[in-house]
């Protein structure tokens, strides 16, 4: 799938459902086990922004997210999904409240992992001081959750990528699995463009944006952990690799995190492309990493996931 250059997605099989282009309410439905999945605080109960009403903007009764419980292989699992259809999942008081809600109560009831499915521009600009409030909150109860040794793990394939305040908190979490049509950042293209200019970033340039932003670039610096098909049972399988596997949050990981930014920047901070890095990294021809399917570029990019292991050591 090469969303960045034109070319059109892959067929997908009977068996396989593309994560992109499910709801948020499928998404949460087809990670758990088949039937497993009860939503919380559902489209009923009607809890919509207060803010958005006030500025007689349109609402969504569930504010945009949903949350929940299920099983996944078995297991007690957590479950929220962004709705990239509503406001192309940014974040509100009443959506931000939802997620840490759903975080404070995993710290008390001990789920095998609390799972984001995170699809969002950021904080919505139209409740702008609650939303920062939010992701505050919402960041918080992440670390609150991994302290109580609850993995909280990062699920990205929706078509608005993850950016703003939530791409901070996807890197808070123990593990992040994307697909190629995912993108993670905490910027935004448009919002690099604008203030920095289209010299330092051009929008509108879809492969720049993927292999700068997306998901094979992040695997390949080591910033995620698994990269998958943009199939719904792709990320299902992917998730449940990391049930009740806490990854350890105290000073020596968060000194270990600084030891390696360190490292990269020494070894590419001259580069000026994602094309760039990966010559430096020593990828053959470095452009084809774009064409690649995921079988092949898990493949080629092997030799680098070694380095990371190596730099962990």
């Amino acid at each position: 799938m090469n969303i960045h250059d034109g070319m059109q997605p892959r067929e997908m099989t009977p068996s396989q459902r593309s994560y992109q282009e499910a709801s948020a309410r499928e998404r949460a439905r087809g990670l758990c086990d088949a039937g497993s999945f009860t939503e919380w605080l559902d489209p009923r109960e009607r809890l919509t922004s207060p803010h958005l009403a006030a500025l007689d903007t349109p609402v969504a009764f569930d504010d945009g997210v949903v949350i929940g419980a299920g099983s996944l292989a078995g297991e007690r699992v957590f479950v929220a999904a962004q709705e990239g259809r509503f406001m192309g999942g940014a974040v509100g008081e009443i959506h931000g409240a939802k997620l840490t809600g759903l975080l404070r109560r995993a710290v008390k009831e001990r789920p095998a992992a609390v799972l984001l499915m995170l699809e969002t521009g950021g904080v919505r600009l139209h409740e702008a001081n609650a939303g920062l409030v939010a992701i505050s909150e919402i960041q918080r109860a992440v670390f609150d959750a991994r302290h109580a040794g609850v993995p909280v793990i990062v699920l990205i394939g929706g078509g608005n990528g993850c950016y703003g305040g939530m791409g901070i908190v996807a890197r808070c979490c123990d593990a992040i699995v994307m697909s190629e049509a995912a993108r993670l950042s905490v910027s935004g293209p448009e919002v690099i463009e604008t203030a920095r200019g289209v010299e330092e970033f051009d929008a509108k340039d879809r492969a720049l944006v993927w292999r700068t932003m997306g998901g094979k670039h992040r695997y390949l610096l080591g910033e995620i952990d698994r990269y998958v098909d943009d199939d719904l049972g792709a990320f299902r399988e992917a998730a449940a690799t990391y049930l009740n596997r806490p990854v350890p949050l105290d000073l020596d990981a968060v000194l270990a995190e600084h030891a390696r930014i360190e490292q990269r920047l020494a070894r590419f901070g001259a580069c000026e492309d994602a094309l760039d890095i990966w010559t430096a990294m020593g990828i053959d021809n470095a452009a084809r990493i774009t064409a690649l399917d995921t079988e092949a570029f898990l493949q080629a990019a092997a030799c680098t996931r070694e380095e990371h292991a190596d730099d962990a050591l």
